[in-house]
């Protein structure tokens, strides 16, 4: 009962939020100018019918198509209505309620209407006198309450309705028999709400807008988050397509763009922007917000708003909390405020903005997203400052009385939430009663085991695995508690049996080889399965690989079934834990050793005998269930199929998903009645306020989405164990299945047979219809995502059209460049192969001096040869003189030397001095010619020497230029003209002769 209160609780918390978010009727109608009042209403109330004031009653036909458009709530009892003067104050509709419950005498039996169109009415029906007691359209109720839990208030809910006009207001206040069925009431106000919000802004927008003569402003206040793309610009955040929460990323810099526009009364002058501020979380301080660098202020381009960018580096430590990457299901909240002056206001004027966000890694890409603004009406009221400095003669200054937010007004009827931190999952739990479905593969799984668990199961898994024939004493305790998230891959295998099938993973090896006659149906259901979850939703990714490959080799496997839509779910779950192989051998001992596959078999036969079992079992142990669904004609078929067929693995939470295949390995199919009873026994309350369509939206909405909490799974799992479901039980009702369906064989008429055909043919259709709705969705979501892939591919292509116009241009300006440096080459060469050609000349000439200087000394090699030899014989013929002469021979010898004695020498003396004295100067003219003939030699060999090592260098430099034209001949040329040996005519003569 406790758990029941709990969801009752959450579905009223769930009203609300709908309400506060969707409804513009129930946001306009909210106006009160005494909100800030807290006098007590006037309670004028007595239960008795002729003293109660309630609406004149008028007769009430059955025949008036309300049911059409209506949903019906009977077992209620109308404890009258009263006038209150804050039709939003919780506190005075619970008080107005307490007073009621308090002072009736008797009850009054009435049947209460909610609309199921914009365009109905809410109808309050004595249904002792058929008569209608009030009727109101639905866009004039502006709040709903439900009596408080653990007071005698509890069974009781009530609503405020303007009666005349906008400045009165009734309440109406009921009690119900069955309390849990409050929460389904209200849900059929919200939803309702939802949809007449359209037509109700529309209507309640003719008198509650503030007129130009009053002393109300209204103001719209849009924020946009842009962030820097890493080309120069800021692009603006992605919102959430539902929820509209702006989607940030960790790290990058960002623009906080405001927007004020004055909607209503005479115009205000905005002269500035007086600062913007920001802070993580809401209900913040004004000492908590931290000022933003502004960027730029001004009017927008058609001077209708005006427009404020400040500057956000979110890595600043003070927004720590808006940086760090928020927990899956998680968002954060975040305050913006501008302060703006404005010429006729006192004081500067503060705008302030709560907004959802959450936080991504800074590589996240976005492929859906909202482009609606985020924006929030704001009501300013006046008043004329009465100050002496404002007295003047000029425009009026003004003073602000109350500046509200449109939100602000809802926010009172839910509790608010203070801090940065993550959201609590009252928002998340708020989507159960949502239309939409619980995707497959949703919930996280934890990894934490208590230590006392898990040693327990190191124990067991010892014992175990030193006899693998033989179950362990204690399994089964230890299942039923779930078997550790770490463990589940070595558990399942043993209690499947094979841990090592050795041979079963060789013939997977070879299947996965051949070719399916199904594998156009299994790749189109793959990535159906589990696409919440990272590891499938990847298109050719790993995890829809490896499924494939189990679908497609169990196909082959099993020739008589082959693949069944469904079995897919199975096989996840299992992948999500081993690898493929060893999974495909344990989806294999689920099929054909637990029976499975006989589901399947003999156009689902013993499938319909599951369900004759199931509907025994509820008409046992839940027979109010059984005779409503009974009533509804609601068969177990329509809502068990994916129970007892997927085994609970395609819309439940995996936390949930994970325990009931624990205990299905453990304890068999018998596990699927357990927690279909236990599922049935939980939701009793609910499904038996639901009609037919109700019932079945609730199986496949609702009920997944309450076990996304493990603690809920973990309750559930442990109450499925508790329940009894007696084998011998289940084998009689199988034989009074197997009974009656050969009694109807004998008796089955053509009519019937042809109305079980009908049936056949319309759950059929309802099938083709459902999967034609899922073919229409995936389609759309197909366009959306095309449409995005071709927008991307657009941006990609201006992009690459943009750098392919820079190549081109850098490409002509490159070839340009070519032609330039061709010419500039061009150039070099003819100037390189002048001098080359200047160069060969120079080294002819230059090959013909030395040419010239080695004939030179060789002519006075020659000539010196000459004048030795002459020299020689002039002497020889001297000394022949000499000795031919009788005085002189007696004085020389034939060598030369002096034969005379000193004392005739110096007695001839003076005769021989004059021969001797020509004698001497001859011999000193032949010594100095030879010696001049010496040096002209020596100087001729230096030259020659030096026009040889000249000769070498040139002709070392010519090679070198013929090597590298380019960096050496400039060189060369210049070493060669350097170094040009002296003119011919700069050479020394050759000696004369001298006279003998």
């Amino acid at each position: 009962m406790e758990e029941l209160l709990r969801d009752s609780e959450k579905d009223l918390n769930n009203f609300t939020a709908l309400q506060e978010g969707s409804s513009d009727a129930s946001s306009q109608a909210a106006v009160d100018e005494s909100a800030g009042q807290t006098h007590t209403p006037s309670l004028h109330l007595a239960l008795d019918p002729s003293t109660t004031e309630i609406s004149a009653q008028r007769p009430f036909f059955p025949g008036e198509p309300l049911e059409e458009d209506s949903v019906l709530f009977n077992k209620l009892t109308y404890l009258g209505c009263t006038k209150v003067s804050a039709p939003r104050n919780e506190a005075e509709a619970l008080h107005a309620m307490a007073n009621m419950k308090s002072s009736s005498q008797a009850s009054l039996p009435v049947t209460l209407y909610v609309p199921n169109i914009p365009e109905g009415s809410v109808r309050i029906i004595n249904q002792s006198s058929n008569t209608e007691i009030a009727s109101f359209p639905i866009y004039k109720v502006v709040f709903c309450v439900r009596g408080q839990n653990g007071t005698s208030e509890s069974d009781c809910f009530a609503f405020t309705e303007s009666s005349c006009g906008t400045e009165e207001f009734q309440i109406h206040v009921f009690s119900c028999e069955i309390k849990e069925a409050v929460s389904r009431i209200l849900y059929s106000f919200s939803t309702a709400f939802k949809r007449s919000s359209k037509q109700a802004s529309d209507h309640v927008k003719d008198f509650l807008l503030p007129t130009p003569d009053s002393d109300v402003y209204t103001f719209s206040v849009s924020l946009e988050v842009k962030e820097d793309d890493g080309k120069g610009n800021f692009s603006p955040v992605p919102k959430d397509r539902e929820k509209l929460y702006f989607k940030l990323k960790q790290g990058i810099e960002k623009k906080v763009v405001i927007t004020v526009q004055q909607l209503s009364n005479k115009e205000l002058a905005i002269e500035r922007c007086f600062g913007m501020l920001l802070s993580p979380g809401r209900n913040v301080k004004n000492s908590d917000m931290h000022l933003l660098d502004m960027e730029s202020m001004g009017k927008s381009s058609d001077g209708k708003a005006y427009v404020i960018t400040g500057m956000w580096n979110p890595n600043a430590p003070m927004f720590l909390v808006l940086n760090e990457e928020t927990p899956k299901d998680k968002r954060v909240f975040m305050t913006v405020a501008v302060d703006m002056v404005v010429t006729e206001i006192v004081e500067p004027v503060r705008f302030l903005l709560e907004a959802v966000v959450r936080v991504y890694p800074a590589s996240e890409r976005f492929w859906y997203f909202s482009r609606k603004t985020f924006a929030e009406t704001f009501y300013m009221k006046l008043k004329q400052s009465e100050g002496k400095n404002y007295t003047d003669a000029g425009d009026a200054i003004f003073e602000v009385v109350s500046l509200q937010r449109e939100s602000a007004r809802e926010e009172a009827l839910v509790s608010p939430t203070s801090g940065g931190g993550p959201v609590s999952s009252q928002e998340d739990e708020a989507e159960e009663e949502s239309d939409n479905e619980l995707s497959s593969g949703t919930g996280d799984v934890s990894k934490d085991c208590p230590e006392k668990i898990l040693y327990s199961w190191g124990e067991l898994l010892g014992r175990w695995n030193n006899n693998l024939v033989v179950r362990p004493n204690g399994l089964s305790t230890l299942v039923k508690s779930g078997v550790p998230e770490a463990l589940r891959a070595e558990v399942w295998q043993l209690l499947a049996g094979c841990h090592d099938n050795q041979a079963m993973l060789d013939k997977y090896r070879v299947l996965i080889t051949m070719d399916s006659a199904q594998e156009s149906v299994i790749a189109r259901d793959i990535h159906r399965t589990f696409p919440a979850h990272d590891y499938f939703k990847d298109t050719e990714g790993d995890g829809q690989e490896s499924l494939y490959k189990i679908c497609k080799a169990y196909s082959v496997y099993d020739e008589d079934i082959g693949y069944c839509q469904g079995q897919s779910f199975l096989a996840a779950v299992l992948l999500l834990h081993m690898p493929e192989e060893q999974a495909f051998c344990v989806f294999v001992k689920i099929m054909y050793d637990y029976g499975l596959r006989d589901l399947y078999r003999n156009n689902f036969e013993d499938l319909h005998c599951k369900f004759f079992q199931l509907e025994k079992l509820m008409q046992e142990q839940l027979p109010d269930l059984y005779g409503h669904f009974s009533d509804l004609n609601l068969e177990a078929h329509m809502y068990a199929s994916q129970w007892f067929l997927t085994l609970f693995t395609a819309k439940f939470p995996l936390c949930m998903v994970f325990h009931i295949i624990d205990l299905l390995l453990c304890e068999g199919m018998n596990i699927i009645f357990h927690v279909a009873l236990a599922l049935l026994k939980t939701s009793k309350e609910d499904l038996l306020q639901a009609d037919f369509e109700g019932a079945l939206k609730f199986f496949r909405v609702q009920l997944p989405k309450r076990y996304r909490a493990e603690e809920n799974a973990r309750r559930l799992m442990e109450q499925a164990c508790n329940i009894k479901v007696p084998t011998k039980k289940l084998k009689k009702y199988e034989r009074e299945y197997q009974t009656m369906r050969e009694s109807q064989l004998q008796q089955e008429d053509p009519m019937d047979r042809y109305q079980r055909e009908n049936r056949r043919l319309q759950e059929a259709s309802m099938r083709l219809e459902q999967e034609n709705d899922d073919l229409a969705h995936e389609l759309v979501t197909s366009k959306i995502a095309l449409r995005n892939d071709l927008d991307q591919a657009e941006d990609k292509a201006d992009v690459l059209n943009k750098e392919l116009l820079l190549t081109k241009q850098k490409l002509v300006e490159t070839e340009e460049e070519k032609r330039k440096q061709e010419e500039e080459t061009a150039q070099l060469k003819e100037v390189f192969r002048k001098q080359l050609e200047k160069a060969e000349s120079e080294i002819k000439k230059t090959t013909a001096i030395i040419a010239e200087y080695k004939q030179i000394c060789s002519q006075l090699s020659t000539r010196l040869e000459k004048q030795q030899a002459a020299s020689k014989d002039e002497l020889e013929v001297v000394k022949g003189k000499v000795m031919a002469c009788k005085h002189c021979s007696e004085i020389f010898s034939k060598e030369g030397a002096l034969k005379l004695s000193i004392v005739n020498m110096e007695n001839k003396g003076i005769e021989m001095d004059d021969e001797k004295d020509a004698l001497k100067k001859h011999l000193r003219e032949l010594e100095l010619e030879l010696a001049q003939t010496k040096l002209q030699l020596v100087e001729a060999k230096c030259k020659i020497q030096e026009l040889e090592h000249q000769r070498g260098a040139l002709m070392n430099e010519i090679q070198a230029a013929k090597n590298s034209w380019f960096s050496k001949t400039l060189n060369s040329i210049k070493t060669a003209t350097g170094t040009q040996p002296p003119q011919q005519s700069q050479l020394s003569l050759p000696p004369k002769e001298g006279s003998t």
